[in-house]
């Protein structure tokens, strides 16, 4: 049996006692060892400590995927702190949001990605307890790190050791029916043994070239990504952009094995190989679980791409991963099915009243075990109505599962669509559409969208006496809210279909003709 490390700094650590000087990251052309990367996160541990950072404290870090953002996030967690990451997509209103609520202390971050200047969107915002913004870049990163006393500090030692599996690993902000993002409390002990597990499911074996286009931000880049790299020994090659024609030249390049992604990934990488011939024969291992994968892709994927394994799975944000689909699975249960649970989770259809379903009867998914988060940060009440009493977490999503013990989601409960991997909840961004000086109310749901898969559709009501132009609406949404939540049609409405309580009737709306 395989002794794990109880945290994810101490499985950096335990990496590179093990492997040493082989390979753990890949950028821009540099290799770092797992000596150097290690040595590298206790060096921030130590300048976070000049910072002020300690057990109980947020730190938060606001990037693209890079080195940098790992070792910030290992060196916090070394001191006992909780990161708190947040989507490079977010304007400044809701960024500040999430660090005033988190009291994050320390911010991470750089001056410039995709357009955005990062430190500029905050300028307005009231954020009481951030004490201090970090640049990851350049003479800003080094300054940084020469407030500490590098890796050789002797009290690193010391605080790591007060670091337990039941500490607080991240809060990772996800949003839900509210309108309101919730913190998710998650723990180190739960983390590092739900990756190792979720990479003996998929297949991530040592010395693997691990290419994570998916974004730190979020769990699929993170802990099924280079958490999953640290506790499985392989090589962590960071992307902080999608652009399909360098994803295709990093793999011919640098040899890679192993793609997570959404479908998207794998059908512009199809496109990038009959442009031009490629050599995508280090290919292994595909990963998806953003959105439903037709048969056709996955044939392709093995037929062309050169896959021996494509996998799909589920999870969530309150859960890391719930299920994935074993090796033993046909090309027709990775895609209509989103696979077995991993190891120690349990997992059972209950109905309205939470007595568990027989095989494929249709009912809501309940998940339980180690890896069910601790809670919402400072919401109880959101906490007690998503996790039981006696442990269970309702996720919110309607499936059934086999007599095999394959799952399949048939429905969302929550609303919730997924636009090009994203997952979007109609209340959050109404609130945000609400904001608008000219609109009264707001509802929104997803549309289908061949490229994205699902795309934003809103309906507004105008406020007394205000004409609303549908692109003006479009243009101040770009504005006010990431990207991938800005509806690509909007529709004025005098009124909306709604129940005898009031409640908007979504699939209503949904069936009305564009």
């Amino acid at each position: 049996m395989t002794l794990l490390a109880r945290t994810i700094p101490h499985a950096a650590q335990a990496a590179a006692a093990r492997w040493g000087d082989k390979p753990a990251l890949i950028e821009n052309g540099t290799t770092v060892s797992y000596n150097q990367l290690w040595a590298e996160a206790r060096a921030v541990a130590s300048s976070c400590l000049a910072k002020g950072v300690g057990p109980q404290s947020r730190v938060a870090i606001w990037a693209p995927n890079c080195r940098e953002w790992i070792v910030a996030t290992l060196g916090a967690q070394i001191c006992g702190a909780a990161i708190v990451p947040l989507n490079t997509r977010l304007k400044g209103r809701e960024a500040g949001d999430i660090l005033r609520r988190a009291k994050v202390s320390v911010l991470f971050t750089v001056k410039e990605f995709l357009g955005c200047d990062y430190p500029a969107l905050l300028k307005d915002e009231d954020t009481p307890d951030l004490a201090h913004t970090v640049l990851m870049e350049g003479d800003h990163w080094q300054a940084f790190l020469n407030e500490g006393q590098g890796a050789g500090d002797d009290r690193l030692d010391g605080l790591l050791a007060q670091v337990t599996g039941e500490t607080i690993s991240d809060i990772m902000f996800t949003s839900g029916t509210t309108g309101a993002p919730k913190g998710v409390l998650s723990v180190h002990g739960a983390v590092v043994k739900m990756f190792y597990d979720w990479g003996e499911r998929v297949d991530v074996r040592e010395g693997d070239r691990f290419l994570i286009v998916n974004p730190f931000f979020h769990t699929f880049g993170y802990k099924a990504g280079w958490v999953a790299c640290l506790v499985r020994g392989a090589t962590i090659l960071p992307m902080p952009v999608f652009d399909a024609a360098k994803l295709a030249d990093m793999i011919e390049r640098e040899k890679v094995n192993f793609i997570p992604g959404a479908p998207t990934i794998y059908q512009m990488l199809l496109i990038e190989q009959e442009k031009a011939s490629r050599d995508f024969s280090s290919l292994r291992v595909a990963v998806t679980g953003a959105a439903p994968v037709p048969p056709s892709l996955i044939y392709r994927m093995k037929n062309e791409l050169g896959m021996e394994r494509v996998v799909n799975g589920y999870g969530m944000t309150e859960h890391g991963c719930v299920c994935m689909t074993p090796a033993e699975a046909s090309v027709d249960q990775i895609s209509a099915s989103i696979g077995t649970p991993l190891p120690d989770v349990e997992v059972v259809c209950a109905d309205e009243n939470g007595n568990p379903l027989g095989p494929d009867q249709s009912g809501e998914f309940w998940v339980r075990g180690y890896g069910v988060m601790r809670g919402y940060l400072d919401d109880p009440e959101a906490t007690a109505e998503t996790i039981t009493p006696d442990g269970w977490l309702r996720t919110g999503d309607i499936g059934r599962i086999d007599a095999n013990g394959y799952m399949f989601i048939t429905d969302r409960m929550k609303d919730m669509y997924i636009s090009g991997g994203f997952n979007c909840y109609p209340a959050e961004i109404e609130k945000l559409l609400n904001d608008h000086p000219g609109i009264e109310v707001a509802a929104v749901v997803g549309m289908d969208d061949e490229r994205m898969g699902e795309v934003g559709k809103a309906f507004v009501i105008p406020r007394a006496g205000v004409e609303l132009d549908p692109a003006e609406v479009i243009a101040w949404a770009r504005e006010a809210m990431a990207n991938y939540k800005v509806p690509r049609k909007v529709v004025i409405v005098s009124d909306l279909p709604r129940n005898a309580a009031g409640k908007v009737l979504r699939n209503a709306l949904r069936e009305v003709a564009d």
